[in-house]
């Protein structure tokens, strides 16, 4: 029997709004192929602030009223509890009034998407699944991977051939079945497809990216922990290097949720960063569109944000709207300028992709949309030690 926490009341689909128990769904909506969505009855969480400061800041799972499965079922290494970092010296050099990092390279395989696999894995072993599989641009894939291990369940893992090289190392290294697929993310999921096709692969449970209802449930405990740190209060703006949005859309999810607690009084305010060579989202945003479409020639060095046709992007728009948010995307030389000047100036190490949040606050201060009186999170997805290669690259070009 699967083990759920108290509150949870199983998952609604975002299209149909069809419920259905974890058991019975284990990816999209089996009525209309829609995205499926955790929920919980929040009447029956009685979480307040001093019993959080009660709690010891270990993982994720601190907050487990709020995830599907009890801390004691979790497939876990440990993950969340990472720190917000103060960084006056970008606050002064961007005339803002604070500048935090979300330092999430701290994570067990060194980015937010062991906050996802811990969930999706979590849930694949409760179903009883044998094996897990997916498609990524890199990240998620090493992720899965350590997760599955932690499991003992058998991984499959796709990436493009793009994937930083220790993303593709340490999926062999922690015995997952690695294929790597010439092109980009979209080429990894096509033969992903083809060889459930092919091979009826009816056992492999999908944790891919808004297919497995859990991924963004967990990446929510990224504002759970954002606000908590700044003592419930709550930051103007929350900027996200977005690619498929899923930590976006969780974690305005998570501060909706806190908004319905009594924890906080008002949203933090949602900004989507991204490539100017590949900003679908940016581009549906400015066009006043519910939907992006799909960008014909993505060409940018920032491969984890390089999704040109992200599934998920009516829930990313409505999180940016919803929460009074916007959307800014600059060009790949000022996301790794950007990189370098947040490791100079502060000593954190920010990866290549996920400095397209600098880059965006950046640019957003200097066209004066975000101002001195306002306090802004930046989320470094990823350590900075896994594209280090770029960052050198690009100081190197500068001969430097």
């Amino acid at each position: 029997m699967v083990a759920t926490t108290a509150a949870f009341d199983g998952l609604a689909c975002v299209d149909c709004d069809e419920r259905f128990s974890v058991a019975e769904a284990t990816g999209r909506c089996p009525a209309c192929g829609g995205i499926l969505d955790p929920q919980y009855d929040l009447s029956a969480v009685g979480l307040t602030r001093e019993e959080l400061a009660g709690r010891p800041f270990d993982t994720m799972w601190r907050y487990e009223e709020l995830l599907p499965f009890p801390r004691e079922r979790a497939v876990t290494l440990d993950e969340g509890a990472t720190p917000l970092v103060e960084c006056p010296e970008l606050a002064e050099a961007w005339g803002l009034g604070r500048v935090l990092i979300k330092d999430e390279g701290r994570n067990p395989t060194g980015s937010f998407k062991d906050r996802g696999a811990t969930a999706a894995v979590t849930a694949a072993r409760e179903v009883g699944a044998s094996d897990v599989v997916l498609a990524s641009a890199g990240n998620a894939g090493q992720a899965a991977a350590a997760y599955a291990a932690r499991a003992d369940l058998d991984c499959h893992v796709f990436l493009p051939s793009r994937a930083d090289f220790v993303n593709k190392a340490m999926v062999n290294v922690h015995g997952a079945d690695l294929t790597v697929v010439g092109g980009r993310i979209g080429d990894a999921g096509a033969a992903m497809e083809d060889a459930l096709d092919e091979h009826e692969h009816e056992d492999w449970h999908p944790v891919q990216t808004f297919v497995t209802p859990y991924r963004h449930d967990g990446k929510k405990t990224m504002l759970y922990e954002t606000v908590e740190a700044m003592e419930f209060e709550v930051p103007d703006a929350v900027v996200y290097p977005t690619g498929g949005g899923v930590g976006l859309v969780g974690m305005h999810k998570g501060a909706t949720e806190l908004r319905e607690l009594g924890l906080i009084d008002e949203l933090p305010s949602m900004v989507v960063a991204q490539s100017e060579d590949c900003a679908p989202i940016v581009s549906a945003y400015e066009a006043g569109r519910d939907r992006h479409e799909p960008w014909a020639t993505p060409d940018t060095v920032c491969g984890g944000i390089e999704i040109p046709d992200p599934g998920a992007s009516p829930l990313v728009l409505d999180a940016v709207r919803e929460s009074g948010g916007t959307a800014v995307a600059t060009g790949d030389d000022a996301i790794l300028d950007a990189g370098v000047e947040v490791a100079r100036a502060t000593g954190a190490e920010m990866g290549a992709t996920c400095a397209a949040a600098a880059s965006g606050a950046r640019r957003l201060a200097a066209e004066d949309e975000l101002g001195e009186d306002d306090t802004v999170v930046l989320l470094n997805t990823a350590a900075g030690s896994k594209s280090a290669d770029l960052l050198r690259s690009h100081l190197m070009g500068q001969g430097t």
